[in-house]
């Protein structure tokens, strides 16, 4: 389907040229992690407040790489604005599942499949899709995703 991929194509293009919520949060109260790629050297900055109610108040996002891990946080960044916690790991999980993400961790094991949450609808992040085709771009498409993961664990302990 050409038409569907042009569509696809301009959504992360006008993501990667307009980043949404690009910029930084002030920290405190805004917790701040780092994500690095080093196989190509893709850098997302993600900053986050997580309310008293459970809900990613404020998120933004900072750094800088290739077109696919720049855009993919841009997007992530709008997704999850106001979502719950709760929301945000379907989210996660939905999104990594359509990635097909077979990532090795740390002890070289792979992870299992994700499974897609039923209902939840990925709306613009559907156009990521096709990175799939590439594997080496798995880990661009999911590091904003990895980094918001690791701020939203440190702004729910620091909380605790």
């Amino acid at each position: 389907m050409p038409g569907l991929e042009d569509l696809y194509r301009e959504i992360i293009l006008d993501h990667y040229r307009s980043p949404r919520n690009r910029g930084e949060l002030a920290t405190p109260p805004a917790v701040r992690v780092e994500g690095f790629n080093p196989l190509c050297g893709d850098e997302v900055v993600v900053y986050v407040n997580v309310s008293d109610d459970g809900k990613i108040s404020d998120v933004a996002i900072d750094g800088q790489g290739c077109s696919i891990s720049q855009s993919s946080a841009s997007m992530m960044s709008a997704a999850v604005k106001g979502k719950t916690l709760a929301e945000v790991s379907d989210l996660t999980q939905t999104f990594k599942a359509m990635m097909s993400i077979h990532e090795t961790n740390i002890g070289g094991i792979a992870d299992e499949p994700m499974e897609p949450v039923e209902g939840v609808n990925l709306g613009d992040l559907e156009a990521l899709r096709g990175v799939v085709k590439f594997p080496t771009r798995i880990k661009c498409a999911t590091l904003g995703w990895n980094t918001l993961a690791e701020a939203i664990v440190d702004a729910t302990t620091e909380e605790a």
